[in-house]
This record gives C-alpha cells, structure tokens and sequence, in this order.
C-alpha cells in the first residue's frame, strides 16, 4: 500500500464497515471520509488515531505504511471477550429491567437499544484495553 488513502480504505474494508457505519461511531462525515480514501485530504492526527482504534489496526501501519497492519498488542483474549459479553449481558439485563428503556420519556425503538447497546460495549472494550496497560504484570491472569 503506497497511500494513505489505500490504507484506509483497507482497513475500513478489512473490519466490513461501510463508511455510513464509520461516521455514525465516529461522526466524521461521509464526504469528509471519502477524501481521505481517495487522497483528496488528510486526517489530523487525533482522527488517525480514531480511525486506526475503529479499525484495530496499528497507528504507526496506517501513517507509513511500515509494519505490522494489525495492532497486536491490543488484541483481547478469548478469556476478554468472555468477560465482555458477560458484562454486557448483565447491562442489557439491568437496562431492561423496570419497564424498558426511555429517552425524554418516550420508550426506545428496539434499533435504538441496539446502538446503545453497541456503543456501550465498545466502551467497556476500550476501557478493559486502556486499564490492562496499567496492570502490573505481576497481577495480570496468565492465560
């Protein structure tokens, strides 16, 4: 892959996202993403580092093109996973608990738990990928 663009679009491609997906997780604009795929325009870095955390692929990958495309030291475990789904699971019990979902009072559509849903799962994986950083070794399960 010689640009940029090509490598974003790789990676979007690799992950089976389309770019209407991407802008609803990241709100960058499908115009805007376009461009970045074609080489019309750059992204600022703290976009790449969006893109590439969407994609799971590695920053450095995606800038130069150097290396290794998949960010290994990321990757969850299946032991991980198990645990997301786990929690996951109980959230979507809690919330379903006690008459339902509203929002402003008016009861959620079964799409719009779904993408809460989603949101909050990938929020409990960045913050169980951020933590792990900052885990001793001494402490971490050995799997």
């Amino acid at each position: 892959m010689s640009t940029l663009g090509e490598r974003l679009k790789l990676a979007r491609e690799r992950t089976g996202l389309k770019q209407t997906q991407v802008k609803e997780r990241t709100n960058i604009n499908n115009k805007t993403l376009s461009g970045y795929e074609n080489n019309v325009s750059e992204p600022d870095s703290a976009t790449l580092a969006v893109l590439a955390e969407l994609y799971g692929v590695s920053y450095k990958w995606l800038i130069t093109g150097d290396g290794s495309m998949i960010e290994t030291s990321n990757t969850s475990s299946d032991k991980d996973e198990k645990d997301i789904a786990k929690r996951m699971e109980k959230i979507k019990n809690d919330l379903s608990a006690d008459g339902g979902l509203s929002f402003f009072g008016e009861p959620l559509s079964d799409e719009a738990k779904e993408s809460l849903l989603e949101a909050m799962e990938y929020a409990v994986k960045q913050a169980q990928r951020i933590n792990k950083k900052y885990i001793p070794k001494k402490y971490k399960d050995n799997d």
